[in-house]
């Protein structure tokens, strides 16, 4: 083993290499991921002590009252035992793991990628990232098209850092910001924002937070309060699928008199 390739594998140079190839770009949260990571031996022989997978998303944080944002983990897969890589050699690892019913969705830049990392005693870790599209669960996605036939608009998907009264299994929520643009709820409200938190394929945790509109004298002390903004929280099944639109609705007209 050449001295001077040692010292360039230790800077990265020459090294061995990284790559996952997945099978599918967009996935439904909940379902397998499948593909393969590929590693590619460099110009000297290197002990493998590991090779990991991280899920990754951003949301925000309030600090000093700026809005920053923190890169959350989703989840960890780890994939091996360590082994040694030949100069040259190529290798192929098999991966499947399910994505995590509560990732969330790749909507208006909320971006989730995969970063494949692999430890290499006295190297520089080399690295592969992966952007995926993660599709909604069926239940959300049922309830976004139900918002949609009611009139109102989806303005805003981000992720947000959660309260520790909702805070679930992640640090953040994705939260939904409707408007109404037509329809009978149109000027009724201010906005809609609507939570997820799918419990399993069978069902899913909806939390709805309704801001309704100023009127009067009366509406902007309420408003000026922020008193005009009420929370509600419902669980579905996929049994009670039919049923959706009318619970959506009695929300609504709840909080439109």
């Amino acid at each position: 083993m050449s001295l001077f390739n040692k010292m360039l594998a230790s800077i990265g140079i020459g090294s061995a290499k990284v790559d996952t190839k997945l099978t599918h770009a967009s996935i439904k949260a909940g379902e397998l991921v499948d593909g393969v990571v590929e590693i590619k031996g460099g110009n000297i022989e290197q002990k493998i002590d590991e090779i990991y997978l991280t899920l990754n998303t951003y949301y925000e944080k309030e600090v000093d009252d700026k809005k920053v944002q923190k890169k959350a983990v989703i989840s960890t897969i780890k994939l091996n035992e360590p082994f040694v890589i030949m100069p040259e050699e190529s290798k192929s690892i098999p991966v499947q793991f399910q994505l995590p019913i509560d990732t969330p969705i790749s909507m208006s830049g909320s971006k989730v990628w995969i970063k494949t990392g692999m430890d290499i005693k006295g190297s520089i870790d080399p690295s592969d990232q992966d952007i995926i599209n993660v599709l909604p669960h069926h239940l959300v996605k049922e309830t976004l098209q139900i918002f949609n036939q009611l009139g109102f608009k989806l303005r805003k998907v981000k992720n947000e850092e959660a309260s520790f009264k909702i805070r679930k299994r992640l640090p953040f929520i994705q939260e939904f910001e409707f408007v109404p643009t037509s329809g009978p709820y149109f000027r009724k409200f201010d906005e809609v924002e609507v939570i997820f938190f799918p419990i399993d394929d069978e069902r899913i945790e909806i939390i709805i937070e309704v801001d309704r509109r100023a009127r009067g004298f009366a509406g902007f002390l309420s408003e000026a309060l922020d008193l005009d903004e009420t929370i509600t929280k419902i669980t579905v099944s996929k049994s009670e699928l039919a049923t959706l639109k009318n619970k959506i609705e009695t929300i609504l007209e709840k909080n439109s008199i």
